[in-house]
């Protein structure tokens, strides 16, 4: 047998191996993630043009696919439709002024009638605005609320459609977004797919009177570039087909659903379907990055010492220091004094005159009601627990300062929490330095 002859049995051979070897082990692990799971960037690879070349029908092309890397997704990627109206935008606006950031962060708001000369001239810090398209004589219905909410995103895309936008997202007036860790999250979908990313309510009934498969718009939902395209071309003809829908946020969902796409739930949006102190809620939110608030004008502020519009203000500022922490519950124990701390940061500390396992202390405290009168439990989509009747010690009493210090870089580490350590305790002042967990620190 010559040498090309035995090197072409060889190969074959090579080949037939390697090729059983893939069949097997992909029987034996078949939940392996995608290649790009392990990659930081998104590859897409394009075939290569044929050539008109008539020499080159018989042959194979040599040359290699193009492949094209997306680099990491920034807000200047991102565009905001904010759905509001005039009468109430006289009071919302702080909500909104609290996180736009003027020439940095691009969309737009649409209000329901033209602003009042006491809203005139128009604040630089505010969204640029624009009118709603009036769609009761399309639609021959009066109510158009919903079906303008929807329309809503063919407004804006139209309008702030640009070569660098990947992500369009949808929220209301009074919706509260943390940027940061938004492009962080959404830097882990790819854009180039289609995707309905948003929130469930927090109020069991909500879901059940709408949907448990729609992202509800207080909360704010997102749509990837090449869906919101697709759903802007049918917005008329969807408008129509559910002209009759009485919910915004259900005629957005059918609307996507009839193009064969379902919602993608995120934790860290919260359309906040609840009434009074939320604190509790806030006090343990999940091991996920925050990133919207809702329903500021339903319950009361979030700081009791100032208004809605402070409280806002207040957090944001935390917000501005590290949002990567914000509201991040993180839980240490005092042995010596037989004390747990339960902090939230850039908004609460809780202290317990006992040792609490971290298993009862992420259930929120119920300091909160139900967002409609409900026949009974469940009302929530989380477990509660009820707020302590334990007497305190004096000597619990007498902390009103709690220092937390933490690490000056962003966590990484975004969906565990943190650890940390009792410096100390004097008088009415006590310290606590945040630090990654380490085993010993899991057994309490």
């Amino acid at each position: 047998m010559d040498i090309p002859t035995r090197l072409c049995k060889t190969l074959l051979i090579s080949s037939v191996v390697l090729y059983l070897a893939f069949i097997s082990l992909s029987n034996r692990y078949p939940n392996c993630p995608p290649s790009h799971f392990f990659s930081p960037t998104f590859l897409k690879v394009s075939a290569p043009s044929p050539s008109s070349s008539p020499s080159n029908t018989t042959r194979r092309s040599t040359s290699k696919p193009a492949v094209t890397a997306y680099s990491p997704t920034l807000l200047s990627h991102l565009a905001f439709g904010i759905i509001g109206s005039e009468e109430a935008w006289h009071h919302r606006r702080s909500y909104i002024e609290s996180w736009w950031r003027p020439n940095a962060t691009h969309g737009l708001l649409f209000l329901d009638q033209p602003p009042s000369e006491s809203l005139l001239p128009w604040s630089p810090d505010s969204p640029p605005y624009r009118v709603s398209r009036d769609l009761r004589t399309f639609l021959n219905k009066s109510d158009v609320t919903p079906q303008r909410i929807a329309n809503g995103i063919a407004e804006v895309f139209r309008q702030v459609e640009h070569a660098n936008l990947r992500w369009l997202v949808m929220g209301d007036d009074d919706s509260i977004f943390f940027l940061e860790n938004l492009v962080e999250v959404l830097k882990g979908y790819d854009h180039t797919k289609y995707y309905y990313i948003g929130a469930r309510s927090e109020f069991v009934l909500s879901n059940f009177l709408f949907s448990f498969s729609q992202g509800f718009g207080g909360a704010g939902f997102v749509l990837s570039y090449p869906l919101a395209k697709a759903l802007v071309k049918d917005m008329d003809n969807c408008l129509m087909r559910y002209s009759h829908v009485v919910a915004a946020d259900q005629t957005t969902m059918s609307c996507i659903a009839d193009m064969g796409i379902n919602l993608t739930p995120l934790e860290g949006l919260h359309q906040i379907d609840l009434r009074g102190d939320i604190s509790g809620l806030l006090s343990s939110h999940p091991k996920v990055p925050l990133l919207s608030l809702h329903h500021f004008d339903m319950v009361e502020p979030i700081f009791p010492t100032m208004d809605r519009a402070q409280s806002t203000r207040h957090l944001m500022k935390a917000a501005k220091a590290d949002q990567s922490r914000m509201l991040q519950q993180t839980i240490c124990h005092d042995r010596r004094r037989n004390w747990s701390f339960s902090i939230a940061w850039g908004y609460s500390a809780h202290i317990y005159e006992r040792i609490m396992p971290r298993s009862l202390l992420q259930y929120p405290i119920e300091t909160f009601q139900a967002w409609l009168p409900a026949p009974g439990p469940p009302f929530y989509m989380f477990n509660t627990r009820l707020p302590s009747t334990d007497p305190w010690n004096q000597s619990a009493d007498l902390v009103h300062k709690i220092r937390v210090i933490s690490p000056a870089k962003r966590r990484l580490e975004k969906y565990r929490s943190e650890c940390c350590d009792i410096i100390g305790v004097a008088g009415n002042k006590a310290e606590v330095k945040f630090r990654e967990c380490m085993p010993q620190d899991l057994m309490a």
